[in-house]
């Protein structure tokens, strides 16, 4: 009988009750694309963190879980210190910055290639590494996107850079400058967001983490194996995501 009542009432009124219709399935549509796009990005910002190839991860004091939120507050001559700890083997400074160039929100890495590499070599789909300040690697879904090619010249925070590289995508950003230009454009000369750490060997990360942290004056950095980095890439640990979603 209830049923019945419901039909009744919507066939009564097909016009409000298609209008009823229409408007939850928007509501409920929205509500999809914005957790997918959130959720996304943030999958999306761990898998490229893994990519890197480091062991463990060194952040600022006070830092969000999210690299590139902070700036640049950490002295590249941190990297030194940590360079000369047993179980280290490679240290790289990366300078870290948001931009929504193009309207499309990204993080752009400013990175010393000999030391990054290090970590992970890049597979360069065409073209190679940089060979001038004004030079830029891309990775192969920003290259797609964007419909550019090597030796295509892109307009990036206000200035335009040449692309000699496009390397297979996964390896923290899409998007790589020089550190000392990435420094430059900053106004933050000999700093650096983000040291990715390599031991040598996987076994030893917590010595590894143990080493930096009784470092004088590193007791309050964020120095975090990246196991246990990529376990924090959560919507309950990013400030206001879980809140938002």
């Amino acid at each position: 009988m209830m049923n019945k009542m419901i039909v009744a009432n919507l066939a009564h009124r097909p016009v409000r009750s298609l209008i009823s219709i229409i408007a939850i399935a928007i509501e409920v549509t929205l509500i999809l694309l914005i957790v997918g796009f959130s959720l996304g990005i943030l999958n999306g910002q761990r898998e490229r963190q893994a990519g890197i190839g480091a062991d463990v991860i060194v952040l600022p004091p006070g830092s969000s879980n999210l690299v590139g939120i902070t700036g640049a507050p950490m002295p590249v001559k941190i990297g030194d210190l940590i360079a000369k700890l047993p179980h280290v083997t490679v240290v790289s400074p990366v300078l870290i910055q948001i931009s929504t160039s193009g309207g499309a929100l990204q993080n752009l890495y400013g990175i010393d290639l000999q030391s990054y590499e290090s970590l992970h070599p890049f597979h360069y789909l065409s073209g190679g590494p940089f060979q001038q300040q004004d030079d830029v690697l891309v990775d192969d879904i920003y290259a797609n996107g964007n419909h550019v090619k090597v030796g295509n010249t892109v307009d990036l925070l206000n200035q335009h850079f040449r692309i000699v590289g496009i390397v297979a995508h996964g390896q923290g950003a899409r998007v790589f400058f020089q550190l000392s230009k990435l420094q430059d454009l900053n106004g933050a000369p000999g700093r650096a967001s983000a040291f990715y750490v390599k031991a040598d060997n996987p076994a030893n990360t917590a010595v590894v983490v143990d080493e930096i942290k009784n470092v004088p004056h590193m007791e309050t950095y964020g120095v975090h194996s990246m196991s246990e980095y990529l376990s924090m890439l959560t919507p309950d640990n990013i400030p206001m995501l879980a809140a938002a979603l």
